[in-house]
Protein backbone atom coordinates (compact mmCIF):
# COMPACT_ATOMS: atom_id res chain seq x y z
CA UNK A 1 0.00 0.00 0.00
CA UNK A 2 2.48 2.67 1.01
CA UNK A 3 4.71 1.66 -2.21
CA UNK A 4 1.55 2.84 -4.58
CA UNK A 5 1.79 5.96 -2.82
CA UNK A 6 5.74 6.16 -3.01
CA UNK A 7 6.54 5.75 0.36
CA UNK A 8 8.51 3.45 2.23
CA UNK A 9 8.04 2.57 6.11
CA UNK A 10 11.11 3.63 6.98
CA UNK A 11 10.26 7.05 5.84
CA UNK A 12 7.50 6.97 8.61
CA UNK A 13 8.33 8.57 11.60
CA UNK A 14 7.34 6.48 15.33
CA UNK A 15 3.50 8.62 15.14
CA UNK A 16 3.16 7.51 11.44
CA UNK A 17 3.88 4.13 11.80
CA UNK A 18 1.41 3.71 15.05
CA UNK A 19 -1.15 4.83 13.43
CA UNK A 20 -0.72 3.06 10.02
CA UNK A 21 -0.27 -0.07 11.86
CA UNK A 22 -3.44 0.60 14.11
CA UNK A 23 -5.13 1.49 10.51
CA UNK A 24 -4.15 -1.50 8.98
CA UNK A 25 -5.40 -3.65 12.21
CA UNK A 26 -8.55 -1.92 11.48
CA UNK A 27 -9.39 -2.51 7.93
CA UNK A 28 -8.05 -6.40 8.73
CA UNK A 29 -11.03 -6.31 11.42
CA UNK A 30 -13.39 -4.53 9.06
CA UNK A 31 -13.70 -1.91 11.65
CA UNK A 32 -12.72 1.30 9.96
CA UNK A 33 -15.48 4.07 9.27
CA UNK A 34 -15.66 7.59 8.87
CA UNK A 35 -15.40 8.16 12.78
CA UNK A 36 -12.24 6.28 12.89
CA UNK A 37 -10.83 7.57 9.37
CA UNK A 38 -11.54 11.65 11.57
CA UNK A 39 -9.44 10.49 14.25
CA UNK A 40 -6.55 8.94 12.20
CA UNK A 41 -6.23 12.07 10.51
CA UNK A 42 -6.79 14.39 13.31
CA UNK A 43 -4.08 12.52 14.93
CA UNK A 44 -1.60 12.36 12.37
CA UNK A 45 -2.63 16.15 11.47
CA UNK A 46 -1.62 17.12 15.48
CA UNK A 47 1.53 15.02 15.13
CA UNK A 48 2.29 17.55 12.15
CA UNK A 49 1.55 20.33 13.85
CA UNK A 50 3.53 19.98 16.71
CA UNK A 51 6.42 18.70 14.69
CA UNK A 52 6.20 22.27 12.31
CA UNK A 53 6.28 24.08 15.33
CA UNK A 54 9.25 23.09 16.45
CA UNK A 55 11.01 23.17 13.08
CA UNK A 56 13.01 26.27 12.13
CA UNK A 57 12.02 27.59 8.92
CA UNK A 58 15.56 28.77 8.33
CA UNK A 59 18.82 26.67 8.88
CA UNK A 60 21.83 29.02 10.02
CA UNK A 61 25.11 27.71 8.90
CA UNK A 62 27.82 30.48 10.13
CA UNK A 63 26.68 33.80 8.59
CA UNK A 64 24.03 32.27 6.24
CA UNK A 65 20.41 31.12 5.88
CA UNK A 66 19.48 28.08 4.06
CA UNK A 67 15.66 26.76 3.89
CA UNK A 68 14.89 24.13 5.96
CA UNK A 69 13.28 21.38 3.81
CA UNK A 70 12.34 19.61 6.21
CA UNK A 71 9.56 22.72 7.12
CA UNK A 72 8.42 22.95 3.72
CA UNK A 73 7.57 19.03 3.59
CA UNK A 74 5.87 18.98 7.14
CA UNK A 75 3.80 21.54 5.67
CA UNK A 76 2.79 20.05 2.53
CA UNK A 77 2.34 16.85 4.63
CA UNK A 78 -0.13 19.04 6.92
CA UNK A 79 -1.72 20.73 4.17
CA UNK A 80 -2.95 17.12 2.84
CA UNK A 81 -3.83 16.06 6.11
CA UNK A 82 -6.18 19.53 6.02
CA UNK A 83 -7.41 18.49 2.71
CA UNK A 84 -8.48 14.83 3.33
CA UNK A 85 -10.19 16.08 7.04
CA UNK A 86 -12.27 18.38 4.83
CA UNK A 87 -13.33 15.74 2.02
CA UNK A 88 -14.37 13.45 5.40
CA UNK A 89 -16.42 17.05 6.98
CA UNK A 90 -18.66 17.65 4.17
CA UNK A 91 -18.58 17.75 0.40
CA UNK A 92 -18.41 21.86 0.56
CA UNK A 93 -15.69 22.39 2.67
CA UNK A 94 -13.79 19.31 0.37
CA UNK A 95 -14.69 21.66 -2.50
CA UNK A 96 -13.84 25.09 -1.36
CA UNK A 97 -10.44 23.35 0.11
CA UNK A 98 -9.97 21.76 -3.29
CA UNK A 99 -10.35 25.13 -5.05
CA UNK A 100 -7.66 26.79 -2.75
CA UNK A 101 -5.05 23.79 -3.11
CA UNK A 102 -5.22 23.76 -6.99
CA UNK A 103 -4.84 28.06 -6.83
CA UNK A 104 -2.07 27.66 -4.89
CA UNK A 105 -0.37 25.02 -7.75
CA UNK A 106 -1.28 28.02 -10.18
CA UNK A 107 2.32 29.64 -10.29
CA UNK A 108 1.40 34.01 -9.66
CA UNK A 109 2.36 36.30 -12.57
Amino acid sequence: MLERAGLKYEDLNAVERDTFNAMIEKVSKSEINNETLKEYITGMKNSIEKELSEEPEFVRVFIFSFRNDKNIFLKARLRNYLLLESFLESPKKAKEALDRAVAGMIPKK
